[in-house]
């Protein structure tokens, strides 16, 4: 019985709610995935899922050893890491979250080529437009805009993101634009869940902030992009998105006298984990390959395309 290969796939599985999802992750087929659960059942004389026809439920056994069971699996993955590394190869595993859009158009083809020049190391990208807290869910390295900090968790600055005020052409001929900040609370704005209707500007009397009415509102970037294009209202967007739009004029910048703050595109990485070569390697491909330009201003990927 192959122990680790039986904890890999308890832990797969958790995570992944289901053996299909497991086995995707872990490159496997369902079939191998619910073989390994039952000999770690066996071996432990106790179930660690509830089965039903649906879906799969932590027992309180297995809920109660998930983070234990993740921690040794860990540990081991580093030990053999650590060991092909005395053998001059870079071995292991890295889970990544990214954000969703930003993750689709240009960060996950970085993940891939920094795979493909590090045949001993694998890994799992995980796309989502929240704050992370890697720690508590199990990622190596937490890939964010937001502004949240976590005890024990150090921040690395990777690129900073411009925002612009955009919008299209047929909106403004419709409702006009706005010459203030305050103009935008009789205006649709179209909203990012994450960020909330409140806007902010800089102006000559420091920073300004504006609680706009949200004709849309959605955690999906793209989705705001698309509205903003279609004539829907006027959003805050971000230069990764906007760059060959505005070229174009399909869409415009707004209130241009008052622009929006940057927010830094950042890693967030458990301080236990920073140090190793793996995790420390991509972070180094991450920074060389944003500074001094990343791709979207060197690419001007067409979302629309995608």
């Amino acid at each position: 019985m192959d122990t680790l290969a039986n904890l890999k796939a308890f832990v797969a599985t958790a995570d992944a709610g289901s053996f299909s999802g497991a086995a995707r992750q872990l490159g496997l087929v369902p079939s191998v995935i619910s073989k390994r659960i039952d000999q770690l059942e066996w071996r432990i004389r106790a179930p660690l899922f509830t089965r039903t026809t649906r879906k799969l439920t932590l027992t309180d056994v297995g809920e109660r050893y998930l983070r234990t069971v993740k921690d040794a699996v860990r540990q081991v993955d580093d030990a053999l890491a650590g060991m092909a590394r005395a053998s001059g190869e870079l071995e292991g595993h890295i889970r990544v979250k990214v954000p969703t859009t930003l993750g689709i158009l240009y960060l996950s083809n970085l993940l891939t080529q920094f795979l493909q020049g590090q045949p001993m190391i694998s890994m799992d990208i995980v796309l989502a437009d929240r704050s992370v807290n890697p720690i508590e869910e199990g990622f190596d390295i937490a890939i964010g805009a937001r502004p949240e900090l976590y005890g024990g968790v150090q921040d690395i600055p990777l690129y900073p993101l411009g925002r612009r005020l955009c919008s299209s052409p047929s909106y403004l001929a419709r409702r006009g634009a706005p010459q203030h900040p305050a103009d935008l609370e009789s205006h649709d704005c179209l909203v990012f869940t994450t960020s909330g209707p409140r806007w902010e500007f800089e102006s000559a009397q420091g920073l300004m902030g504006i609680d706009v009415h949200s004709k849309l509102r959605t955690n999906d970037g793209g989705a705001i992009y698309k509205a903003a294009l279609a004539g829907s209202g006027i959003a805050v967007l971000p230069d990764y998105l906007t760059e060959k739009a505005l070229r174009k004029g399909e869409l415009v910048e707004v209130l241009e006298d008052f622009r929006i703050p940057d927010i830094w595109l950042k890693a967030l990485v458990p301080a236990s984990r920073i140090e190793l070569p793996r995790i420390r390697m991509l972070l180094d491909w991450l920074e060389n390959n944003l500074k001094p330009l990343p791709p979207w201003k060197s690419m001007g990927h067409d979302w629309n395309s995608v």
